[in-house]
């Protein structure tokens, strides 16, 4: 009995000793994954961890559209000022940027010559007219010929036509301003010779200011006259607002924009012409839209789709989008009020993967 038991714990410490020693040699027989179909899924299912994520609850909200447009501030009217004729100008009488009426003489050129054939015809035409008294006279009794007197009256009417003539040759001599406005620097000084290519100032007008601007193409069959516009200007955070006047009839092939001009009052001529403008045009406006963050968005060659939350899992949704503004897209198909949209680890999001939620915000 007692050998039995000397052979037993003999057989046991040996074979003990072989494993100890064997070991090293079998670990990878006993650490061989199982590399079937059946086992991969299972192992991917059992290593899958959930993903932290944020979103928030799909509600109706209101979703506008705004253009944004560069454009200039022009004068409602300019004009460089030159005279209609040459000669030396004896007299400059507005002072540089200050205000001028319409009509108000600003400048004058030499005219003594034109005064002077004046003068002689404004005599002509007094004798003229004493002969025609007379002969209206003796026609009256018969003593001469209709054609004798009509000869005078000829007389008369060309000296009229002469004078007319002449005294809108002095007027070209005369630089009057066109409109109300405000007359720029002087380029010229008194003597100086001037011709119609000479300039001598600029006019203009900046009460209203008008706003010069393009926007894409696609937006010109939505604005009409008497469309309001914001802008503002470099270095102030002022909301200007002003309204479309004129629309250019056509589109810039080039560009494919087209050109707009909108009117603002200026009537304490704060703004000056010149002047670069950021423009914003609200188009569209709607009440009740389903709108998502443009990066919960993720393109595909079939469409787009998101990410919603349900059961704790991530699941795919196709969307078909509408309007879309600088942060937010529309959803017009594959969303619905109550959704819990997926914002975050876009890139990371399988279907039905394991999700929790560190932050779920509201659309408000």
């Amino acid at each position: 009995m007692n050998k039995k038991l000397k052979q037993g714990f003999t057989f046991v410490v040996v074979f003990s000793l072989v494993i100890v020693i064997a070991y090293p040699k079998l670990k990878p027989l006993f650490n061989q994954k199982d590399e079937s179909p059946q086992g991969l899924m299972q192992k991917k299912m059992t290593d899958r961890k959930a993903l932290t994520v944020s979103g928030y609850l799909i509600k109706p909200q209101k979703l506008s559209e705004f253009v944004k447009a560069t454009g200039t501030l022009r004068p409602d009217e300019e004009v460089d000022m030159s005279f209609e004729t040459s000669g030396k100008i004896i007299s400059i009488k507005f002072t540089e940027g200050t205000r001028v009426q319409k009509g108000e003489l600003l400048a004058k050129i030499n005219d003594k010559p034109l005064q002077a054939q004046l003068q002689k015809l404004l005599a002509q035409k007094a004798l003229s007219q004493a002969k025609e008294f007379r002969q209206r006279s003796l026609l009256d009794k018969d003593a001469i010929s209709r054609e004798s007197y009509d000869q005078v009256v000829t007389e008369l009417q060309t000296l009229e036509a002469d004078i007319n003539l002449i005294q809108a040759r002095i007027s070209e001599t005369e630089l009057r301003a066109p409109f109300d406005g405000i007359i720029g620097l002087r380029f010229l000084s008194e003597g100086a010779y001037a011709t119609p290519a000479t300039k001598i100032a600029k006019l203009i007008k900046i009460s209203p200011l008008k706003i010069e601007f393009s926007i894409p193409e696609r937006y010109a069959s939505e604005i009409k006259k008497g469309y309001p516009i914001s802008f503002r200007i470099d270095g102030s955070n002022v909301d200007y607002q002003a309204s479309v006047y004129a629309v250019d009839p056509k589109i810039d092939i080039e560009t494919r924009t087209i050109a707009l001009r909108a009117l603002y009052a200026n009537n304490g001529e704060e703004l000056k012409s010149g002047r670069y403008a950021s423009i914003t045009l609200q188009m569209s406006n709607i009440d009740d839209a389903i709108a998502i963050p443009n990066e919960a968005l993720i393109p595909e060659m079939e469409g787009e789709k998101v990410f919603v939350a349900r059961n704790g899992k991530a699941v795919s949704r196709n969307v078909r989008t509408g309007l879309r503004t600088e942060s937010q897209v529309q959803i017009l198909n594959g969303l619905q009020i109550g959704d819990t949209l997926l914002v975050t680890g876009i890139l990371q999001l399988r279907e039905n993967l394991p999700i929790v939620f560190d932050t779920l915000m509201n659309n408000n």
